[in-house]
């Protein structure tokens, strides 16, 4: 199986941060994964997005990742992820709430999937 490139936290960009969000289906992931932060625990792939193709979602999954959104590693069979909310928070204050905010009022990231 091929390593998973999550960048360290230094390497993240706000630029690649930027253009990772700025596609509503991967604005929709980070709005679960919050939330699934806030019960403070990791996510598998597959139950962050399930009503998405497993292609689809590999390709959302490695550009969040690459761009250091979010951190995602194996578990056994199972690929989990989470939020890099502490290496974003502290790299750039205030961007990821500010995206997380401007997206809940976000019509099409609701309609993304058919929220």
């Amino acid at each position: 199986m091929a390593a998973l490139r999550n960048p360290p936290a230094q390497d993240i960009r706000i630029t690649d941060v930027l253009e990772a969000l700025s596609h509503p289906l991967r604005l929709l992931v980070v709005q679960r994964l919050a939330a699934h932060e806030r019960e403070g625990r990791e996510t598998s792939c597959g139950e962050v997005l399930p009503e998405i193709s497993k292609s689809t979602a590999s390709h959302h999954w490695r550009v969040l990742r690459e761009s250091g959104v979010v951190h995602q590693h194996r578990d056994g069979r199972r690929l989990l992820l989470y939020l890099r909310r502490a290496d974003l928070d502290a790299r750039f204050p205030g961007v990821l709430d500010g995206v997380l905010a401007a997206a809940a009022d976000d019509p099409a990231v609701a309609q993304v999937v058919g929220n």
